[in-house]
């Protein structure tokens, strides 16, 4: 370790601390990061924030430690930040423009985790036919207009063990797109085993997203994710993924790495897998596996948090030097603080984004394949809209305790409707440290480099 990642590591080490206690919910309105002479202030009425001087800082903290709820708004108003009232306590209402294709549930990795069950979902192995997947696409077509977008992601178990219904539903839902003036996006999650140059042009063709399962080093991944016979898979994916990561124009290769306590060391893995080209590197922490390998508890979430922070810190660097560092955690969180992100669910599950399981239940994400407290339907049936507006109205995050309390709650939307449902919401204070930390941090760059903006950050295909 050069001495550079020492003193980050230490230095993530004291704010992982420090946000942690920081970012413990003080009023459900606002929120505030003391950053001495740039300070900031969090309007949660919009995700709105500002800067603010030494004297406006302490009069809220001040509102903020007398519990007074009346202060706040009065505040607010006096300095011209009046309320927006833009999201109620009523479910959302939005057209279905995304589905999952479970077009192969079952798999040929034995991954320790596995939320699928190894890829069967607790069922037999089984492949979608073609005309499930059809029908699936159809349904996405039947009432998008002219110059919408849509897109249809391929999921498991392995997708590429179902690789003629994935290239035929992709082509038919292509043409069928181009008639109807709809833009059609693309995507893939696989465990990489099974990638072919062959694949690579195909994806190149029709601008696929593809996203490889990556666990780091190769001792950590092979410990996560071998073989059904246990052998290792670290190799065999990397010499499979290395002719697309060449051949990356329309198509994006990235990395997901599914930290669990054996794999926690994060700059290493992100410094590793940037290197070999990958589009981006992001980080998901298991929080739920069905017989809880590998889940995280609270201290080895503290510890995440740390190592989260100096990829953070590292892409700090590199953003001031406007050098390209795809570290995509990073880059997501600053891009909804850019964008005033504001929302009320976690994601789309349910409302604009629905899985398809091989058998043509419609769900609510792909994690739902299989589970009855997800199931929205079937491809027969028509989308049931009584579970889905059911659905939406009880996972509403000011219908979920702790989260109507929480300042954080319009940019987390309430956590992963699977694993809080499984499991509850252990990682609320993993979270809230995250944000905080983010949240200085685009105060930072905003501040030390004003012309910089996340989506100047070059991110072309190498």
């Amino acid at each position: 370790m050069t001495s550079t990642q020492e003193a980050r590591k230490s230095l993530a080490a004291l704010l992982a601390r420090e946000t942690l206690s920081a970012s413990v919910p003080r009023h459900s309105d606002v929120h505030l990061l003391d950053g001495g002479p740039h300070s900031q202030l969090l309007v949660v009425d919009g995700s709105r924030i500002f800067d603010v001087d030494a004297q406006t800082f302490l009069d809220i903290q001040t509102a903020v430690g007398d519990q007074n709820e009346r202060a706040i708004p009065s505040l607010l108003a006096s300095f011209g930040l009046q309320a927006w009232g833009r999201i109620g306590d009523l479910p959302a209402h939005v057209p279905v423009r995304a589905l999952s294709l479970a077009v192969a549930q079952k798999c040929n990795l034995g991954c320790t985790y596995c939320y699928a069950q190894k890829g069967e979902f607790g069922d037999q192995p089984k492949n979608m036919p073609l005309d499930t997947a059809i029908a699936a696409v159809d349904l996405l077509l039947a009432d998008a207009s002219h110059g919408e977008r849509i897109n249809i992601a391929f999921m498991g178990g392995e997708p590429l063990r179902n690789r003629h219904v994935l290239r035929r539903a992709t082509e038919y839902a292509a043409n069928a797109g181009a008639r109807r003036g709809l833009a059609v996006g693309f995507s893939i999650t696989t465990n990489g085993t099974l990638l072919s140059v062959d694949d690579g042009d195909f994806f190149e063709e029709h601008g696929f997203s593809v996203t490889i399962s990556v666990d780091g080093p190769k001792p950590e991944h092979d410990r996560q994710r071998p073989f059904k016979n246990g052998a290792g898979t670290y190799d065999v994916i990397m010499q499979r993924a290395r002719p697309l990561l060449a051949q990356q124009r329309r198509m994006q290769v990235s990395a997901r790495v599914t930290v669990t306590p054996f794999n926690s060391s994060l700059p290493k893995t992100l410094d590793l897998l940037v290197g070999e080209g990958f589009h981006s590197v992001g980080f998901s922490p298991m929080l739920y596996s069905p017989d809880g390998s590998g889940e995280m508890c609270e201290a080895e979430l503290q510890l995440l948090l740390e190592e989260m922070i100096a990829c953070g810190l590292a892409f700090e660097q590199h953003a001031l030097r406007r050098s390209r560092y795809p570290f995509l955690n990073m880059i997501n969180a600053l891009r909804e603080l850019d964008n005033g992100t504001h929302r009320p669910y976690p994601c789309g599950a349910g409302a604009g984004y629905l899985g398809v399981s091989a058998d043509g239940d419609l769900v609510a994400c792909h994690r739902f394949v299989g589970a009855e407290n997800g199931r929205m339907g079937t491809l027969k049936g028509g989308l049931n809209q009584s579970r889905r507006q059911i659905w939406l109205r009880e996972r509403h995050v000011e219908q979920q305790s702790p989260c109507k309390s929480c300042w954080a709650r319009y940019l987390c939307g309430g956590g992963c409707h699977h694993e809080v449902l499984a499991r509850g919401r252990d990682a609320c204070n993993f979270i809230r440290g995250w944000l905080h930390y983010t949240i200085q941090a685009h105060g930072r760059l905003s501040r030390l480099a004003p012309e910089w903006q996340v989506a100047d950050i070059p991110m072309p295909m190498p």
